[in-house]
């Protein structure tokens, strides 16, 4: 469907023609974004190390009286546990901007969920698209006849959810004092795990929706007819402005027109 033809909207008003295809690449353009975005933070990853209670690796000083063995202490204990680099300096733990760079990635991917979501509960009410419907699914219990984009309304929930969890994280870097304190642990136990769990379910969803989207051509045609008269407008405008026209006048007229009709 992707050369089929359609009304594009601002303000959710119909503004000009746009091709189903070009409205589904500005979704994708946005999860391009979010892997860039994902692919760098990953490269940005890094571990702890050792680096005792307050950072200074004092203790491990001691115990092998060699700066070089101390290093490959942190070493060993990255390769261990598959990163390829440490942070050179911390506190008594890792910096908690890394939980709040991974946290903003999620939220970046939540944020392209939700606009996605939104885009196909409005374009359902229109009647344009729809959200794969399963054999037997009840769309209301009072209502027979409805058909409810159940699954975007999901993906909005989940996702406003992990862009609040986001935010969680911002605090607790605001919020630590000196080299540590422990108001980071009981919330970070928290918001971590269930912001990767909620994207995880975000992106199950759109993937079903995009994999089963309904196209009802005749539906996006009927619209399309009904507002093609004012799209033609811009054309008579712009064709009147060649031959001379005076665009504020024109633009008046037709606007005076456009409402009467």
């Amino acid at each position: 469907y992707k050369g089929q033809a359609c009304l594009g909207y601002t303000h959710f008003q119909p503004a000009q023609l746009t091709t189903v295809g070009k409205r589904a690449t500005l979704w994708l353009q946005d999860l391009l974004e979010d892997l860039e975005e994902l692919e760098f933070v990953q490269t940005r990853m890094k571990l702890l190390g050792c680096k005792g209670t307050t950072g200074t690796q004092e203790s491990f000083m001691k115990l092998f009286k060699d700066e070089e063995k101390v290093k490959q202490v942190d070493k060993k204990i990255a390769d261990k546990m598959g990163f390829d680099k440490v942070f050179a300096v911390s506190g008594q733990t890792y910096t908690r901007k890394l939980d709040s760079i991974v946290l903003n990635c999620l939220a970046g991917i939540a944020e392209s969920a939700s606009k996605f979501a939104n885009d196909m509960r409005l374009l359902q009410h229109e009647k344009e698209l729809e959200e794969p419907f399963e054999k037997g699914q009840i769309g209301s219990s009072a209502m027979a006849y409805k058909r409810n984009p159940m699954r975007s309304e999901r993906i909005n929930s989940l996702s406003r959810h992990v862009i609040t969890l986001a935010n969680d994280t911002k605090m607790t870097v605001a919020a630590q004092w000196l080299e540590r304190t422990l108001d980071d642990s009981a919330n970070k136990r928290i918001c971590v795990p269930e912001a990767f769990l909620a994207i995880d379910a975000v992106l199950i969803l759109y993937a079903n929706i995009t994999a089963n989207i309904v196209v009802y051509e005749n539906v996006i045609k009927t619209n399309m007819m009904q507002e093609l008269p004012f799209m033609g407008t811009e054309e008579i405008l712009m064709n009147a402005v060649l031959k001379g026209g005076d665009r504020q006048e024109l633009h008046e007229k037709i606007r005076i027109y456009s409402m009467e009709a």
